[in-house]
């Protein structure tokens, strides 16, 4: 597959990185720093066939491992390594599953809507949202300018930048889900920022 503009105007090209063992798991995983599994190698370097058409005037990515991995096998291996590209910072949930903590409550748990007296994580979505939004205004000129980006992130991350991508509240990124290697695009249409694909197996 071969991951063509989906349409005239410019784009940016958003990558979850591939497999990790706690990926596969349901654990969740920020500052761990864990590399990818053989199915993320083998993800990664498939991302990079979809990609291997495309030319992109920028490319940022997260400095931890697992996307750093992804986007040097993707064969972009010199990228922008930028530190708010990391993933939500969860503090004391990191590595528990999302059934391990509602088990824990005994009511079910989501990171989106999460609040005390309930484990909360140690970084807010509005947070997050923030770091987001530096990123599109980083990207803003490329864009402007009719050229594309790419950006090789995380996945609660990136479904809260596709949330700020189209101006709704970070917590809205609850209803992106987005797997291990999945590929997407934001976009334009008749100069509106839209989605233009979503969690695309490479």
């Amino acid at each position: 597959m071969h991951f063509t503009p989906a349409s005239d105007g410019p784009s940016i090209v958003l990558v979850r990185h591939g497999e990790t063992e706690w990926s596969r798991a349901g654990r969740h995983t920020s500052t761990t720093d864990i590399g990818l599994t053989e199915r993320g190698e083998q993800q990664a370097r498939r991302i990079g066939a979809a990609l291997r058409e495309r030319r992109f005037a920028v490319v940022l990515c997260s400095p931890r491992r697992r996307a750093r991995e992804t986007a040097a096998l993707a064969g972009f291996a010199d990228p922008i390594v930028d530190d708010d590209l990391v993933e939500w910072d969860y503090g004391a949930l990191e590595g528990r599953t999302s059934r391990d903590i509602s088990a824990q409550i005994g009511h079910p748990w989501s990171i989106w809507t999460a609040s005390p007296p309930d484990p909360t994580p140690a970084e807010t979505a509005a947070e997050i949202a923030r770091r987001a939004d530096a990123v599109i205004e980083r990207l803003q000129t490329t864009v402007e300018q009719g050229q594309d980006a790419a950006v090789f992130s995380h996945a609660h991350f990136l479904r809260v930048l596709a949330a700020r991508w189209l101006d709704l509240p970070p917590t809205e990124g609850a209803r992106f889900a987005l797997d291990a290697g999945g590929i997407s695009e934001l976009g334009f249409e008749h100069d509106a920022r839209v989605v233009t694909r979503w969690n695309l197996p490479a």
